[in-house]
């Protein structure tokens, strides 16, 4: 596993020990960042089950400012800080352990909102279903902003979670991409990239 691009492209990322965490590989990293950059010119991001915190590096290694991760499991939470000191990402990041409840709660206190979001908990549907309605309920996501989901290729997500529209979705393997966006409101038409 390694960063695919950006000013920390090729850079060696460890693997949380075990096999509780499954890291995204390379090509899907690959495929979700050309659906949503490929890069950035600053803006936040929020890594939610962040494992080895590949997605949110990968996202300040193209340009993102500052990159939020939350993980319960203590070995991914060691291994996430490995990761960011191993690309001098330190003053760019927070790393938290909880759950992403309490996370989302957290961070609806400081008023925290994020140009990216991305969410790849155990592949179950109903929890991503009710994390995109926490989310769109909470105004955790900047207007313009996406809500990046890794799910299951078997797991079909619905066209509209509360105010948030799926704007693309592909699979790559055993492995889908959904990422959703807030409806344009009064315009009657879709999100165009």
């Amino acid at each position: 596993m390694r960063v695919v691009s950006g000013i920390c492209k090729g850079r060696p990322l460890k693997s949380v020990p075990g096999t509780g965490t499954r890291p995204t590989t390379d090509k899907v990293k690959e495929a979700i960042f050309n659906m949503i950059g490929p890069f950035f010119s600053g803006g936040t991001g929020l890594d939610l089950y962040a494992g080895s915190g590949g997605l949110g590096i990968e996202a300040l290694s193209r340009g993102l400012d500052q990159v939020i991760f939350v993980d319960r499991d203590p070995k991914a939470v060691m291994t996430i800080k490995e990761n960011i000191k191993a690309c001098s990402f330190e003053e760019q990041t927070e790393v938290y352990r909880t759950d992403s409840q309490r996370a989302l709660k957290a961070l609806k206190k400081r008023s925290l909102e994020f140009d990216y979001i991305f969410l790849d908990p155990p592949y179950k549907k109903q929890q991503l279903i009710s994390l995109l309605e926490r989310i769109s309920d909470d105004e955790r996501l900047k207007l313009d902003g996406k809500i990046i989901c890794e799910h299951g290729k078997e797991v079909k997500l619905p066209e509209t979670v509360g105010s948030l529209n799926r704007i693309k979705d592909e699979i790559y393997g055993i492995i889908a991409i959904s990422i959703y966006a807030f409806r344009e409101t009064g315009q009657g038409g879709n999100e165009s990239d």
